[in-house]
């Protein structure tokens, strides 16, 4: 079992890979199609994607929840 204390990591790490192997996908499949490489174009493309959502959604995540507690009444 992962120590609670990395909760915040993993989902960063699940979000992240979820989100961007989904945007990924479309985007891969809007710009090439149905050829027979796509599983190969959507997992590189999807590993890119992925290096910058990652950290992204680490730094991001704190100001969109202090965001969202601003917008939201008790």
């Amino acid at each position: 079992m992962i120590p609670r204390r990395f909760a915040p990591l993993l989902f960063g790490l699940i979000l992240s890979g979820l989100m961007s192997l989904l945007v990924s996908g479309i985007s891969t499949w809007r710009a090439a199609g149905p050829v027979a490489d796509f599983p190969s174009l959507w997992l590189g493309a999807w590993l890119m994607a992925w290096l910058a959502a990652f950290p992204t959604v680490l730094l991001v995540a704190p100001v969109t929840r202090r965001l969202v507690e601003g917008l939201v009444g008790e």
